[in-house]
């Protein structure tokens, strides 16, 4: 959520801030600003707008924005409505200076009641302004101290970008719990939330950490902590091609992550499949590799569609591996009596890496002693860097806002997981084998299934009338019911409910009529007898069937009011499969009600603030 762009460089700072914020639109926002330094007239001009960037650039219309320095926001509302004065970038009293902000400031009330009695006048109900009065009344010809003093006196989260008109070739930029990432190009430098925003600039990033403070010019960059202590860091390369962030001819960001699902999950699986020895390479868990032998209990953490994932690596990890495995939303590990301890490993998995929640978490499991491992897309974010051991998806850049193709390299490092722990366990060479044989057979069998996307799109505009919808499975199936719920809601804005299959006669069934239909996950598999049952049940009271099935199966058609087939796999493999019908029906039936379903309303990409 919320996006932040600094340019200071040699060319005009307005078109690479507005492209800037162009790539930063799929993180989720409510409003957008900018801010330019004209550096010959040591003056600071500045534009806020509330909705999409577009609106932003026709107040701009034909304003003269001048300068070399500038910095960019776009707004999810935490304090304050979306409205143009609550908008970043944030002024002081005098104009001097402007900041934007990701995060939050917990105690910014009592500081904001101590500068209104001081004399300041503030213009917006945000937290983020506080910041910019804090700056003001420390700023004695030197930014730099005078944001240390800052930061050492606000509590809570944090990603700050200022610059001031007495400085005209300078930004600064802090961060504690809210990412920034600083691009060193050639005479110029850039500040970002996300690499997406630099990449078309300059490969070449530095990541800061928690509580480090960097200032940055065309030509240099200095970090230091509060403390004032220099901090050396070495410039890292982004490995993402800029067209991999384009839409490549696609309608939509989402429409285009579905598809490259088949290229996706060959890249999170390349150079790590052994077959020759029934086992997989994962070099990141090459440091922890004894300490995870001797682990008597996994813990998952993670929010969101992360969390369905955790849920089938649970059913495989107790499976084959043979040791218990909780999975815990992250917001509520942290608040309730963990019991974990040197034999519990925590296993995060957020697709940013900066999800405030499972940072959170992993911090917890620090302190306590818990060996903490990752699965993120993100090279170089947060979380990647504070667990001490972990696995890259290698999803490649994800824009539209609901997770598709990080959602099944997930899956994909959850299985490699399974392989790689049962074969420090009990599992056999043939087990292994076999579960790798069928994940290489996984993106042929993606790859057919979009083959059907015509057919999906048909039975999803079909249903796109009804209000409400159940999505049910059962055992490895169980999670993707509330995966398929969660997409549905996502996108079109359907109410949707996911259920395990078995848990619909218990109270659930009641809601059940002509007007309320069902997607039922129901493959050829261990409890396919059990889920036709099920499905009986529904039709006995009227409802409609939409039912996701292994092909060949054409049994069920007279059961049921449609269907949509898969291709046969393993058990334990065919969440990989089901979800791809989950993720076109969402996709058709939000494209179907006119939706833009790359950024659905009061959602963000990557939620930062707990």
């Amino acid at each position: 959520m919320c996006g932040i762009i600094g340019y200071v460089g040699k060319k005009e700072a307005m078109p690479v801030l507005l492209d800037g914020l162009r790539r930063l639109e799929y993180r989720g926002y409510d409003s957008a600003g900018i801010a330019v330094l004209n550096q010959k007239k040591h003056t600071i001009k500045s534009i806020k707008s509330v909705g999409k960037i577009d609106k932003l650039e026709e107040k701009i219309g034909g304003s003269k924005f001048f300068g070399n320095t500038g910095i960019a926001h776009t707004r999810w509302a935490t304090h304050g409505k979306p409205s143009a004065k609550n908008s970043h970038p944030h002024s002081d009293c005098t104009g001097s200076l402007q900041i934007v902000h990701n995060g939050i400031i917990e105690n910014y009330q009592e500081l904001k009641e101590k500068l209104i009695k001081e004399g300041h006048k503030f213009k917006s109900e945000t937290d983020s302004e506080v910041i910019a009065h804090l700056i003001e009344e420390y700023y004695q010809k030197d930014l730099a101290t005078a944001i240390k003093k800052v930061l050492k006196l606000i509590k809570g989260a944090y990603g700050i970008v200022v610059i001031h008109k007495d400085l005209p070739e300078k930004i600064i930029a802090a961060r504690k719990g809210s990412p920034l990432i600083i691009g060193v190009g050639k005479h110029e430098t850039i500040v970002a939330s996300d690499a997406s925003a630099i990449v078309r600039y300059t490969k070449q990033v530095i990541y800061l950490d928690d509580g480090e403070l960097i200032e940055i010019s065309p030509n240099n960059f200095e970090i230091f902590n509060v403390n004032n202590k220099k901090i050396t860091k070495k410039v890292k390369e982004i490995d993402w091609e800029i067209d991999k962030i384009e839409k490549g001819g696609y309608a939509h960001f989402m429409l285009k992550e579905i598809f490259e699902q088949p290229s996706s999950v060959s890249d999170t699986m390349r150079g790590r499949l052994v077959k020759e020895s029934g086992n997989v390479r994962l070099g990141g868990l090459r440091s922890i590799e004894d300490r995870l032998r001797k682990i008597e209990k996994l813990s998952i953490v993670a929010c969101g569609t992360a969390y369905t994932s955790a849920l089938v690596g649970k059913y495989m990890i107790e499976e084959y591996v043979g040791i218990p495995v909780e999975v815990d939303y992250a917001h509520e590990f942290r608040y309730r009596k963990t019991i974990i301890d040197e034999k519990t490993a925590v296993l995060a998995i957020s697709q940013s890496g900066e999800t405030a929640d499972t940072l959170a978490a992993v911090r917890e499991s620090n302190e306590k002693g818990a060996l903490t491992i990752g699965i993120i897309n993100t090279v170089g974010s947060t979380i990647a860097r504070e667990v001490e051991a972990g696995v890259y998806n290698h999803a490649g850049p994800e824009i539209s806002v609901a997770s598709t193709k990080a959602y099944t390299s997930q899956i994909i490092v959850l299985a490699m997981l399974t392989v790689f722990m049962g074969r420090q366990r009990k599992m056999s060479y043939v087990m292994g084998k076999r579960i790798i044989e069928e994940l290489e057979e996984i993106p042929k069998k993606i790859k057919e299934i979009l083959k059907f996307s015509n057919k999906i799109e048909k039975i999803a505009k079909k249903y796109s009338k009804f209000n409400s919808f159940a999505f049910l499975g059962k055992k490895y199936n169980y999670p993707l019911a509330f995966e398929g719920a969660i997409k549905l809601k996502e996108i079109s804005y359907i109410h949707a409910e996911g259920f395990a299959a078995g848990e619909m006669k218990h109270g659930p069934i009641a809601m059940i009529d002509e007007n309320f239909p069902s997607v039922f996950i129901a493959p050829k598999d261990s409890v396919y007898e059990k889920n036709i049952s099920s499905i009986e049940e529904l039709k006995a009271r009227k409802g409609k069937v939409i039912a996701i099935t292994t092909r060949g199966n054409k049994k069920i058609e007279k059961t049921v009011d449609d269907v949509i087939y898969i291709p046969k796999t393993l058990e334990m493999l065919s969440p990989l499969l089901t979800v791809i019908p989950l993720q076109l029906i969402a996709y058709y039936a939000g494209t179907s009600k006119g939706f833009d379903v790359d950024k659905p309303r009061n959602l963000a990409k990557s939620v930062t603030v707990e």
